[in-house]
């Protein structure tokens, strides 16, 4: 077996070309697609190629683990960008790869970034993947749910791939050295950070230590000379892409779970990405309503108060007002009853379709609206004992719904005690009558 330093590439290549692996069993940090029993590890060990789709963040081994499989399967490689290629150069491909297969050869075609290819792109992909001109092996950062034209990943096995975890870079920083045949010039804390800044892509880690093994300074770098030398990359965050609903979604459901601590951390990870703190707020204030509701009626104000406040001071002051506000949303009593109640009201407005209110509480400006029985019998509630007259309010043709159910939490227990007290006065007027 080949070593992980056999293959012949020259000294000039970037470092993260001259130590990418050359088997799968210098993979590091994905297992979980390469051990015993998985479709990948049957296919690395001699069956036959699949058309794959890999997903996953950057940096993680895609465009490796596509080589890799080529070389084993003995296949010919083409490898494009769908940055740079348009539909033209991959009829050329096509043709290419045709006339292999009439020669007793097959091709995969490697397609890195495959997302950024339109649908009339994706689908020229379509007839050639379909009668085995090739096997197509796609690479992406996004979710293919959503940015791969459904024909296409129906011909696809997505393969999701992680982001490298501490210990599978704390192993690659290791190969680096052994490589350079010296240490990073670096303190044992500045590794951690230097391991933190890399943010689970393998290629930038390796990027940060090609410039540090050219690191001329006399003494160690600590933290701080790390981040000032290096200029600390910014976190994984498009809020155009994926990431934007992951992050929202992270946010939301650490408030609905009570977790302060976990909200503020995906609050700060997203307003460190660039995140537009607005949109950030919005969502506070649908939370406040869909999962506090009357439980804690101040969420509400909190969450309009957080967008008032930073309107008024902006970025940065203003975002302490969303940290606060995300505090208070997170210890908050829960609730989905209102939500639940509007659904339920919802479902029963489209179920009784265009019923009219009763006669009794419909007003009657007109005489004529008046001899058809327009507010006879409406009983004022002021001029009621209690203020409550207790009559219906439903289509006569309904029956009576109870589609709010406040649960015993926070503010909701006092309203349970405040609906109790109106329905036992209701039960009381229907028994006088």
């Amino acid at each position: 077996m080949k070593s992980l330093f056999d293959h012949v590439i020259p000294d000039t290549a970037p470092l993260a070309d001259r130590l990418r692996p050359q088997s799968a069993e210098e993979v590091i940090g994905q297992q979980h697609v390469l051990s015993s029993g998985h479709m990948l590890r049957s296919i690395l060990d001699g069956g036959q190629p699949l058309s794959l789709l890999l997903w996953g963040p950057p940096g993680c081994g895609k465009t490796t683990l596509a080589r890799i499989i080529a070389e084993k399967s003995g296949y010919v490689l083409e490898q494009v960008s769908a940055v740079a290629s348009g539909v033209a150069e991959l009829k050329t491909i096509f043709e290419r790869s045709r006339a292999r297969r009439n020669d007793g050869m097959r091709t995969i075609v490697f397609v890195d970034e495959i997302h950024r290819f339109n649908r009339a792109q994706q689908d020229a992909f379509l007839p050639v993947v379909e009668d085995g001109t090739i096997v197509l092996i796609g690479a992406t950062t996004e979710n293919p749910s959503f940015e791969i034209n459904s024909a296409l990943l129906s011909r696809m096995h997505v393969v999701v791939l992680q982001r490298l975890d501490t210990q599978a870079l704390r192993e690659l920083l290791a190969r680096a050295e052994e490589h350079m045949d010296k240490p990073l010039p670096v303190t044992s804390e500045a590794r951690d950070i230097l391991l933190g800044m890399a943010d689970g892509d393998g290629r930038s880690l390796l990027n940060f230590c090609e410039i540090l093994f050219a690191y001329k300074g006399g003494e160690l770098l600590d933290a701080k000379a790390l981040t000032n030398y290096l200029q600390k990359r910014a976190p994984l965050y498009d809020k155009r892409q994926e990431a934007h609903y992951n992050l929202i979604s992270a946010l939301h459901k650490s408030l609905r779970g009570s977790d302060a601590q976990a909200a503020l951390y995906w609050l700060s990870r997203m307003l460190t990405g660039g995140e537009d703190p607005l949109y950030i707020v919005r969502r506070l204030v649908r939370f406040a309503v869909e999962d506090i509701g009357l439980a804690d009626p101040q969420a509400l104000v909190q969450a309009n108060a957080a967008k008032e406040a930073y309107d008024f001071l902006g970025s940065p002051e203003g975002e302490l007002a969303i940290a606060q506000c995300v505090l208070y949303l997170a210890t908050a009593p829960k609730s989905n009853a209102a939500y639940n109640a509007y659904k339920s009201a919802q479902h029963s407005a489209k179920e009784f379709g265009s019923l009219m209110p009763p006669m009794h509480i419909l007003n009657a400006p007109t005489k004529l609206m008046k001899e058809l029985g327009y507010s006879k019998g409406y009983n004022y509630d002021h001029n009621e004992e209690d203020g409550f007259s207790g009559q219906n309010y439903f289509p006569d043709s309904m029956p009576r719904e109870n589609f709010y159910q406040p649960v015993e939490r926070g503010f909701e227990r006092e309203i349970i005690k405040r609906l109790e007290y109106w329905e036992k006065l209701r039960e009381k007027k229907q028994g006088n009558k």
